[in-house]
């Protein structure tokens, strides 16, 4: 059966279902299908990858972590939050390499991901990881935007797979609060 396409399963699933085959079988072959398309528990995930969602702080100013409305949750933007307190802060380009710069979006993404879970109750619940805007601190010249938000993109394709892949924005900004090195918000699709 490894050999067999997703869709060629998914069309077994609906046949096996419309000539009324009995329970066990139908989430067996629910079962298979979600294997091989990708579906993965997502705590799962988070585990292989050693990471801990954090709690999440509160606002910093009169505002809300998310607000959902219908089918979506917009997610306020994020800062690049250290395990052990504080943040990242500094300009890309001058204070930051791409590469920490990196780390800093993949921290956002971990925050995030807690902020989600704390509004929704399980990640699992995720359809699809809409939109996302990177915002990145960085001196008037520096012009790898999309290298340095690769790192809280590439974190949601890895948590979520192909749920996980979304239209971006990634932006330069000449300040942002704090001094953080990277703000990150985004709008989820879930069940």
């Amino acid at each position: 059966m490894k050999n067999l396409s997703p869709f060629f399963l998914l069309l077994l699933v609906l046949v096996f279902n419309s000539c009324g085959s009995n329970a066990s079988t139908e989430t067996e072959s629910t079962d298979v299908v979600k294997a091989q398309v990708g579906d993965q528990d997502v705590e799962a995930k988070l585990k292989e990858l050693g990471i801990t969602l954090p709690a999440v702080p509160p606002p910093v100013a009169n505002y809300v972590n998310s607000v959902r409305t219908g089918d979506l949750v917009f997610m306020a933007g994020k800062g690049p939050n250290r395990p052990e307190g504080g943040y990242i802060t500094g300009k890309l380009g001058q204070d930051l390499s791409v590469e920490e710069g990196y780390q800093a979006a993949r921290l956002a993404a971990i925050i995030q991901l807690a902020a989600l879970k704390a509004e929704i109750g399980d990640l699992n619940k995720v359809k699809r990881i809409v939109k996302v805007l990177g915002m990145v601190n960085a001196v008037p010249d520096f012009t790898d935007h999309p290298e340095v938000i690769n790192g809280f993109s590439d974190l949601m394709v890895e948590v979520f797979g192909d749920k996980g892949k979304h239209a971006r924005a990634a932006v330069g900004m000449g300040s942002l609060p704090r001094n953080i090195a990277v703000e990150i918000e985004m709008i989820v699709e879930v069940e």
